[in-house]
């Protein structure tokens, strides 16, 4: 039977390597729409490949750039732009799943009306969850639909479930890689350049999650989405340094027995769970040799070198709309670096400086939360 799914973001590193999944069975996935933010060359060879309904392009004039050369090449693709487009893109009425792998807040209102229209979501938007994770839980229960992780670490976690009651749980352990600056200390990460940030040891990633992986925010904003995607206590979550990228996460249960989820660093997996699930299909990836694996290393994470993970279970412990205004926070001063306007210990300083000046909405709706993610980006802009 044919699944049909769109994907928002699809020129980036998860949109892409979906697309992968997607061809090496194009017997059983369909592609509805795609979309991305001003990568219209890439979007326009994926829509001679994959022909999809519909697809949307964030920037206006990008789009219409888009639009004349697809009715140039006699292609009858919708193009679409803006938020609304985002939004009808995940609301097309044939999308059996929604792919969300746009960066930032930009995925929660397209996925929430996903989820409304009673689609199927498999989720590598951190952000949506992050920031809006009752509104998101809450939406799906009430639709009754699946909300599937694609981030390895989740995905690991799923897996490890699989079979398993959540009252077993004792808690989940989120490995780490360590980033590239693993071992160092904060007066080294002072010096810290754009280039030696964005290179992670194990990893290719987008450019703003591999900043996040630097700063070992991503592990944080990893320990609450872990919170709402299990239904987990802030005390079920720890973080573990895994320096080899091969433990994916794990859980330990109530007999204290510990399942793993190993495997190579390939999102491929995740994303094919997420596609195909509740069936395991075969694929051609690489394998994981355990005669080549020499070293399983842990180590615990250097909270004082690297704030912004304990910024997260503050925020955590905190409540309401604290991770929210993190989040945004975030994603300002991520953004910030990455224009080289601040260094890289600037980052957790920011963040840190935003949650101080919020004031909390302990049980806020989808206003408050896009109003607090608002004021917390023009806080972060100024400090």
């Amino acid at each position: 039977m044919m699944k049909n799914i769109s994907i928002l973001g699809s020129t980036g590193s998860i949109g892409t390597q979906a697309l992968e999944v997607v061809s090496q069975n194009s017997d059983t996935l369909n592609i509805v729409g795609l979309t991305t933010n001003t990568r219209i060359d890439l979007l326009e060879k994926q829509i001679d490949i994959y022909a999809p309904r519909l697809v949307c392009v964030m920037d206006g004039d990008a789009a219409l750039v888009l639009e004349k050369q697809m009715r140039q090449k006699g292609s009858e693709v919708e193009v679409v732009t803006g938020l609304e487009g985002l939004i009808a893109v995940s609301t097309a009425s044939e999308n059996d799943l929604l792919l969300t792998a746009v960066s930032g807040m930009i995925g929660l209102k397209p996925t929430l009306a996903a989820i409304s229209a009673g689609i199927d979501i498999a989720l590598a938007n951190k952000e949506t969850l992050v920031a809006g994770g009752q509104i998101i839980i809450d939406a799906v229960a009430a639709a009754g639909v699946s909300l599937l992780p694609v981030d390895s670490e989740h995905s690991a976690i799923f897996q490890c479930l699989m079979g398993n009651e959540h009252e077993e749980i004792n808690r989940v352990i989120i490995t780490a890689s360590g980033g590239p600056f693993r071992g160092q200390t904060q007066e080294q990460l002072r010096s810290v350049t754009l280039a030696q940030a964005l290179k992670h040891p194990n990893w290719s990633m987008g450019k703003k999650i591999t900043i996040d992986s630097a700063t070992l925010m991503n592990k944080g904003l990893e320990v609450i989405e872990a919170k709402w995607l299990f239904n987990l206590k802030n005390d079920q979550i720890d973080v573990v340094v895994h320096p080899q990228s091969i433990i994916h996460s794990m859980v330990e249960f109530i007999d204290h027995s510990t399942i793993a989820q190993l495997g190579m660093p390939d999102m491929a997996l995740p994303i094919q769970i997420a596609f195909f699930y509740p069936d395991r299909i075969a694929n051609n990836r690489q394998v994981l040799d355990f005669g080549k694996v020499r070293e399983l290393s842990f180590e615990a994470p250097d909270l004082i070198t690297f704030p912004c993970l304990q910024l997260a279970y503050d925020a955590l412990d905190i409540g309401g709309t604290m991770a929210c205004a993190l989040n945004a926070a975030n994603e300002i001063s991520v953004a910030r670096f990455l224009n080289q306007e601040i260094a890289f210990l600037d980052i957790p300083r920011i963040n840190r400086l935003v949650m101080e000046k919020h004031s909390v909405i302990s049980n806020p709706d989808l206003d408050d939360v896009l109003a607090v993610d608002a004021w917390a980006r023009a806080v972060a802009k100024r400090i």
